[in-house]
């Protein structure tokens, strides 16, 4: 446990001392803080930009509008940006030969991977809940009746459907020896759980189910998630675990 501690502490501080610090986090603010404005005035915009074509036809931007923007940016933009900064997170160092000084003093190579998965993690949240907040703030200025529980439950949905991409790109680091090859893997799974998605039975059993749950939760729509969320967490454990042994059988 102790190890473990300290493992977790050294990755942590990496992330505080490097980019990715600036990466995931940065977007995460920038698209909360954009979010809210783009709602409220992109009728308003379009409408003085088409004169006659589009008065009258598009509706008034309501806190929906703003939550979907957020929404949208979390699936988009986050989710590709999350995939790429995390591809090297365990191929890097056995790149650069950090791995092996780390490895040679009394850890695990368990420890190693899960310090990866807790210490992104507690990255991810973190930044995702501020922004958040930050949202949902926001939006108040705009739309003051904006109820709080649909941002926190679409939020909520997405940060597990993320952390299971997180195990993904860590499985593949620990498989591959290229950070564009891992974050290749996480692409894949995550375009095919999209593409997955159109069956039915995929969408109401499995994390495909999960892709598109933030968007509707957002709108307070009625949406099972039930088993999704079951599924997501479950291959998200198996995943972790597979990263581990994988990560055991490699040469350092």
């Amino acid at each position: 446990m102790r190890s473990f501690r300290a493992l977790l502490a050294k990755d942590l501080l990496e992330i505080v001392r490097t980019w990715r610090i600036w990466v995931v986090p940065g977007i995460l603010i920038f698209s909360a803080v954009s979010g809210p404005p783009t709602a409220a005035y992109t009728a308003e915009l379009l409408a003085s930009l088409g004169g006659d074509v589009f008065a009258g036809m598009l509706p008034d931007p309501t806190w929906v509008d703003s939550y979907a923007q957020w929404t949208k940016n979390l699936s988009q933009l986050v989710v590709f940006a999350l995939i790429i900064a995390l591809g090297g997170a365990i191929s890097g160092e056995k790149r650069v030969g950090t791995s092996i000084m780390v490895l040679t003093k009394p850890v695990s190579r368990a420890g190693f991977v899960l310090a990866k998965f807790v210490s992104t993690a507690i990255l991810l949240v973190a930044a995702t809940l501020v922004g958040m907040l930050i949202t949902w703030g926001l939006t108040l200025i705009w739309f003051p009746d904006a109820p709080f529980g649909p941002l926190v439950a679409a939020t909520a949905a997405w940060l597990l459907f993320a952390l299971l991409l997180v195990a993904v790109v860590l499985l593949g680091s620990a498989a591959v020896d290229s950070g564009a090859g891992a974050a290749g893997i996480g692409l894949g799974f995550f375009f095919l759980l999209m593409l997955s998605g159109i069956w039915g039975p995929m969408l109401r059993w499995t994390p495909a189910g999960m892709a598109g749950a933030p968007a509707a939760l957002g709108a307070d729509l009625e949406v099972e998630v039930l088993w999704p969320a079951v599924t997501t967490a479950i291959l998200t454990a198996v995943l972790v675990w597979a990263a581990v042994k994988v990560f055991e059988r490699r040469e350092l």
